[in-house]
């Protein structure tokens, strides 16, 4: 079974609780600069996550309903 890799950016979810469901294998903060284009926050907390060929289309939809609905994020799959 193939395991797949992506991003999720904390300050994108307005509901936190898909990190639980994902293993987390590295967290990274980067301060929030004129080029990240979200003013509203001071920081990025990029958490790359680790799911299974099997997860892959639970945890696409969990993330697209727990994306922030006031500001424009986006999921790429």
């Amino acid at each position: 079974m193939k395991n797949f890799k992506g991003v999720i950016i904390e300050e994108s979810l307005e509901n936190k609780d898909i990190l639980e469901k994902v293993k987390i294998v590295k967290t990274e903060i980067e301060q929030v600069t004129g080029e990240h284009k979200t003013p509203w926050i001071k920081q990025w907390t990029l958490h790359t996550i680790e799911i299974s060929e099997i997860q892959t289309d639970k945890i696409a939809e969990e993330i697209s309903r727990s994306l922030d609905s006031e500001h424009d994020w986006y999921a790429d799959c």
